[in-house]
């Protein structure tokens, strides 16, 4: 009794349904599924005999489903169109040469032949679909028992033909459409060359498995490869369908997730592109022109389309193409598009040319090949020639074939590079059916009952279980989701290269990127890898401003003045001694500088200072040498050997401001900055008071006024002295001296001319107090000068004191505001100590040059003018006086000696009598003391 299959249970029917309504809204196919499924159910139909596809069909014990692109999508409504020589006829054959090498091993499935239904799928996932109900149709039959035909006989019941497994499809679009009808059904699919990362969904596709790697691994290989480059803009270009767009988003999560890598622009191709469509994808492209890298999961004809494209906007050598496996190391993307292809990557699963399929397939001929239904067909496009047909005329520009063309021979071939693969699948089926024999039928010859049929489920297990190593010598496995591992080739398209058709192999990946990139050649043969990156390297010293929801893109920013590159990001200030480095990344110590002595701020004060202070030690000299002499005398010898100290002092004060800073040079400063003219001006006051003095006293009376002696006058030029010398070790007491480096005087906005300054910490306000003391002693003395200025030419340095001050108040004027007035200069410590030495040498050079460069003349070059001139009686001076003024006036001291009488001037009035006998008066006292 002939068992029946089993029938298909209400759910399923229910299930199946369902998808083929899902199917129907991508399609207009539906009244052809229904039609399709009718002729299936329907035992009386008269069809049902005849009612298989277009097909190849292999008998054999067990069969199994094939599905290729034997012919091209069609236009205009028609399903197919030219047929597909390498994509189509080359991996069909390979199936029915696995087939032939199962069948005749004697080791895999013994007893037990193989047969194959082999359908085209004509590169349309919905014409799949209609092409793929044939392997569903044996599992979808009815009980007949109560069926009747129309003319009243009983049905003809036929054992229907069982697929138990199903190798295909090719496309991703096609293997998911035929994936959903076969789960269904639960009948295992391989397919040799979908990569759709969708795929890898065991849940929604659990009884589809591949022997290529998913486009997961691919994507990752491609997103290794842009890295490698040292990329990090580019842009996605995609076919419509799940090939592309599955491999792009692929692509872009895993770029997302590795981080460092952005997309510019992600564009898509249409399925039915426009005329101009692939002109504006270009156009777009250009709308970022630094993402020059192209990720490209594209058809082949979609491929060539946009290099002609490209160069057609005469754009050769601006993108750089990284092309899937759809693309891999195939001429026909390319071909008459070399230059514009020049430089691309290519990804090709790893794989083999197998040899005995070459031998195989160049044998075919028309005579031992009609099994194959497609290979006339073939043979036509193949060797460009017409076969005779009854009824059909040939075309007379057309020769006719003969049947007599061998393949290699007369035409190009050259091996299909999913051919591989296609056979790997096959015998993955094969092995599958081999274990499951051995464990469901131990030692039985052919197919045992616990095989008849085949459990779609349990033969899944097996096929994921299986592990050998397939026609290229690799093993053949899968993971938990049925997808095989990654083992890509790596190709670059190279003018330059002297194979055919002019890719090389640059590196492998497998889990993990070799790439050799000394081995890369780019547009022209050059070896500079391009650039692909939305922003360049920002350089040393310059931080990084990031561009808002771009993190690949960012503008670069220097770090001005004082600052340094803290890290990619931020700039930071140096410490207040340091300045950065040239390249900005780093700081330095910033140099430490003082007022040398060669520089041109000290040769000047230097000079002065030292023609200063030889004058004053030849006046000095002079005096000791003259000491007893009436010129030295009457200057005063005790207050001028003072006073020439205190010029002394002022003059040596230059070489303490311009000596390097230390304790001690800085304790001097503050010692003599002020003491020298303190000493100074305490003498020239004491001098101008007792004139003044004197000078009233002698008008009012003939009576000496107190404390105009020698000794007197030093003991007050010393106790105005000392007031600044208490000062001074007050100041040591509060603030014993040290030296400081100022770091905010010379830092100008370039910071390669900032330095440190080593000074004596002496601030402006600190050596103004310390001069304010002397200055108080030359105003007051100015004031005394300025109320002896009446006494006439005669007396004794009324005037040249009067000129001193005069003119060291004019000097000290014009100090204060060049002092101050350079406080905000880069160059303030070497203005202010030059001009504040210049100032106390030309006061001190004031002083000595109008107070004792003419007594100096004098004692040396007319020595016969200084002789002691005769003195007056004081008494007979008296007299004079007492007569011309008619006072009464009381005698001088008898110490005083002389007999000459005052004569009066019967010429003048009264009152200037009076006042010239004052005069004398007063002079006289002045000399004697």
């Amino acid at each position: 009794m002939t068992s029946h299959p089993p029938l298909l249970s209400l759910d399923h029917q229910v299930r199946m349904f369902r998808v083929l309504s899902w199917s129907s809204c991508h399609s207009t196919t539906w009244p052809r599924l229904l039609w399709i499924l009718w002729v299936g159910l329907n035992p009386c139909s008269s069809v049902h005999q005849h009612s298989h596809p277009h097909s190849i069909k292999i008998p054999g014990d067990i069969t199994l489903g094939g599905l290729f692109p034997v012919h091209a999508r069609g236009h205009a409504g028609v399903p197919c169109g030219e047929i597909k020589k390498e994509k189509g006829i080359h991996r069909l054959e390979a199936m029915m040469y696995a087939l032939d090498q199962i069948n005749s091993d004697p080791e895999l499935l013994p007893n037990i032949t193989l047969g194959a239904r082999i359908l085209d799928t004509c590169s349309r996932d919905t014409y799949a679909l209609e092409q793929s109900l044939t392997f569903v149709q044996a599992l979808i039959q009815k009980d007949t028992s109560d069926i009747r035909c129309s003319n009243g006989e009983q049905p003809i019941i036929r054992k229907p033909e069982r697929v138990v497994g199903v190798i295909g499809a090719s496309g991703s679009s096609v293997s998911i459409m035929v994936a959903n009808v076969l789960r269904l059904f639960e009948i295992p699919q391989i397919s040799y060359a979908s990569t759709a990362p969708e795929l890898s969904d065991n849940n929604r596709y659990d009884f589809f498995s591949r022997v290529v790697p998913p486009d997961s691994y691919q994507a990752q290989a491609m997103v290794d490869i842009v890295k490698a480059l040292g990329w990090n803009y580019v842009s996605t270009l995609a076919s419509e369908g799940n090939y592309g767009e599955s491999g792009v988003d692929a692509f872009v999560q895993i770029s997302r997730e590795a981080g460092g890598l952005c997309i510019a622009q992600s564009l898509k191709i249409p399925r039915e592109p426009k005329p101009g469509e692939f002109d504006k994808i270009i156009k777009r492209l250009m709308e970022t022109p630094n993402a020059r890298g192209v990720i490209i999961f594209a058809h082949e004809d979609d491929i060539k389309q946009v290099l002609e494209a490209a160069k057609k906007s005469n754009l050769t050598g601006q993108f750089k193409f990284v092309g899937s496996d759809s693309w891999g190391a195939k001429s026909s993307p390319i071909l008459d598009q070399e230059e514009v292809a020049e430089g691309a990557v290519t990804i090709l699963p790893k794989r083999a040319s197998i040899d005995g399929f070459d031998q195989y397939f160049t044998t075919r001929s028309l005579e031992n090949n009609r099994r194959n239904i497609w290979f006339a067909e073939f043979w036509e496009d193949d060797f460009r020639c017409k076969l005779t047909r009854p009824g059909i005329k040939i075309d007379p520009e057309k020769k006719k074939c003969t049947g007599e063309e061998r393949i290699s021979r007369d035409s190009h071939y050259e091996q299909e590079g999913k051919v591989q693969f296609v056979i790997d699948a096959v015998y993955a089926m094969a092995h599958a059916l081999h274990n499951m024999h051995q464990d469901l039928c131990p030692g039985a010859m052919g197919v045992c009952d616990k095989m008849d049929p085949v459990e779609g489920r349990l033969l899944l297990s097996y096929i994921h279980s299986v592990n050998f190593n397939g026609s290229a010598g690799t093993a053949v496995l899968f993971n938990e989701n049925g997808d095989a591992p990654g083992r890509y080739d790596i190709f670059q398209y190279q003018m330059t290269n002297t194979t055919n058709p002019g890719y090389r192999v640059i590196g492998q990946w497998t889990n993990n990127l070799r790439l050799n990139v000394e081995e890369m050649q780019w547009t022209g043969g050059s070896r500079q890898i391009p650039d692909s990156v939305c922003s360049f390297p920002c350089r040393s010293g310059e931080r990084k401003k990031m561009v808002k929801g771009v993190p690949c893109c960012w503008h670069c920013e220097l770090c001005d003045g004082y600052q340094f590159q803290a890290d990619e990001f931020n700039c930071e200030m140096c410490p207040f001694d340091m300045r950065p480095t040239l390249n900005r990344t780093a700081c330095r110590p910033t140099p430490i500088i003082k007022l040398e002595w060669h520089s041109p701020w000290a040769v000047i004060p230097l000079f002065l200072a030292i023609l200063g202070i030889l004058a004053t030690l030849s006046v000095i000299i002079t005096f000791i040498r003259f000491n007893d002499t009436p010129i030295v005398r009457a200057a005063g010898r005790e207050l001028s050997y003072v006073l020439l100290t205190g010029i002394f002092l002022i003059y040596f004060i230059t070489f303490l401001m311009i000596a390097e800073p230390g304790t001690v040079v800085c304790a001097f400063r503050r010692l003599l900055l002020g003491l020298g003219m303190c000493i100074t001006y305490s003498a020239m006051l004491t001098k101008t008071n007792r004139i003044y003095r004197i000078f009233e006293q002698g008008k009012k009376s003939v009576t000496p006024p107190k404390f105009i002696s020698p000794t007197s006058q030093l003991m007050i030029t010393f106790i105005l002295i000392s007031v600044q010398v208490v000062g001074v070790f007050i100041w040591f007491g509060v603030m014993p001296p040290h030296t400081i480096v100022d770091y905010d005087e010379q830092r100008p906005p370039n910071p390669e001319l900032a330095r440190g300054i080593l000074k004596c910490d002496i601030a402006d306000l600190s050596l103004i107090c310390c001069l304010s003391y002397s200055i108080l002693l030359m105003v007051t003395c100015t004031v005394y000068a300025v109320k002896s200025r009446g006494v006439p030419e005669t007396f004794n340095e009324a005037k040249p004191i009067g000129f001193t001050m005069y003119t060291t108040c004019i000097v000290w004027l014009a100090f204060v505001p060049i002092f101050f007035g350079t406080a905000q200069s880069t160059e303030k410590m070497f203005i202010q100590t030059t001009t504040l030495t210049v100032s106390m040498s030309l006061s001190a050079s004031v002083s000595l040059g109008m107070l004792y460069i003419p007594k100096v003349y004098v004692i040396i070059f007319h020595p016969e003018q200084n002789v002691q001139k005769r003195k007056r009686s004081f008494k007979a001076v008296v007299q004079a006086a007492t007569m011309s003024s008619r006072l009464s006036q009381k005698s001088i001291s008898d110490k005083q000696n002389g007999e000459t009488k005052i004569e009066p001037d019967r010429t003048q009035p009264p009152f200037r009598a009076s006042l010239s006998s004052a005069f004398s008066v007063v002079s006289h006292l002045t000399k004697v003391y």
